[in-house]
């Protein structure tokens, strides 16, 4: 099975109401923003997502608002976290049936697996659907590494076609990769909110799934690296750079992410869900000012 996920595919943030309940108008409205801004994919329930704060119930609303909203117009990649087999199975299954293009799913991680056991769990999962399955290598999350190796053979196992590459240094890890396993049906994205995409695709890399507030301005960046427009690249990705490194904050990037589509008129409120935290009143005015400098407004879209 090739890979249809590649490009800029950004990870939805779950709108919340006021009281913290699901506001699903707002969500509809920031995947339309995604569509407007030329993406090639869109993917929810992954770090960004708060996905770890959502319920069985809510996953499913929030799965088939967004695929309804995209309507086939692009890829629509579901996030899975279950930290078992069996619960990760229940997961991909019913992301499958409401809809999902792709299943981005990370390791089991409360009880950590070895490397055998991650081609067994990737295996079964792969084996339990009809869609394409993505590795997510984000150690800094799950404690669980992933060697270039142990990649290497996920990579042989039917429909498991990319993998999401996040541990740092991302580049290194991408461009290994990619050289290892020498095969242009699977796919290797970098994530880390896109902080080294530019690096990433040096090396090879064949997308990134950042946040989701600012894809219009990534886009043009991304669409002029692969016209070999670099420098003009590299400097228009430089000034987006304060606004990625800013929602890469470990804690409060969740607010973040929701602050800057709140200011940006993507959603109605920048509520959040225990663990993650509120902006204080600093780290607003810090924000504000990063928004000012790149003239992003409410009603700018």
């Amino acid at each position: 099975m090739p890979h249809t996920i590649h490009g800029l595919v950004p990870i939805l943030a779950t709108p919340f109401d006021a009281s913290g309940a699901l506001d699903v108008a707002s969500l509809r409205r920031l995947t339309e923003f995604q569509l407007a801004s030329g993406v090639d994919g869109v993917a929810t329930f992954g770090m960004a997502s708060e996905g770890f704060a959502l319920t069985a119930a809510e996953r499913r609303e929030i799965l088939a608002a967004v695929v309804a909203v995209v309507d086939g117009a692009v890829p629509v990649v579901a996030g899975v976290n279950g930290t078992s087999t069996v619960t990760a199975i229940e997961q991909a299954r019913e992301a499958e049936a409401l809809g999902a293009t792709a299943l981005m799913a990370l390791p089991p991680y409360l009880v950590k697996p070895d490397a055998r056991q991650l081609v067994d769990f990737y295996g079964d999962v792969a084996e339990a659907v009809d869609v394409e399955v993505m590795v997510q290598d984000a150690p800094g999350a799950t404690g669980v590494a992933m060697a270039v190796g142990t990649i290497v053979e996920l990579s042989k196992v039917e429909r498991v076609t990319s993998v999401k590459v996040e541990a740092p240094p991302t580049a290194p890890k991408v461009g290994a990769v990619v050289d290892a396993v020498g095969d242009e049906e699977f796919a290797v994205l970098g994530g880390q909110n896109g902080q080294f995409c530019l690096e990433e695709y040096a090396r090879g890399a064949a997308g990134t799934m950042p946040a989701c507030e600012f894809p219009d301005l990534l886009a043009p960046v991304l669409t002029d690296w692969a016209a070999g427009r670099r420098a003009d690249a590299r400097a228009a990705f430089a000034r987006l750079l304060p606004l990625v490194l800013f929602g890469l904050q470990p804690g409060i990037a969740w607010a973040v992410h929701k602050e800057v589509l709140v200011h940006r008129g993507l959603i109605d409120r920048a509520t959040v869900r225990l663990p993650a935290k509120p902006l204080d009143a600093a780290e607003h005015q810090a924000l504000l000012t990063i928004l000012s400098d790149l003239g992003l407004t409410s009603g700018d879209r």
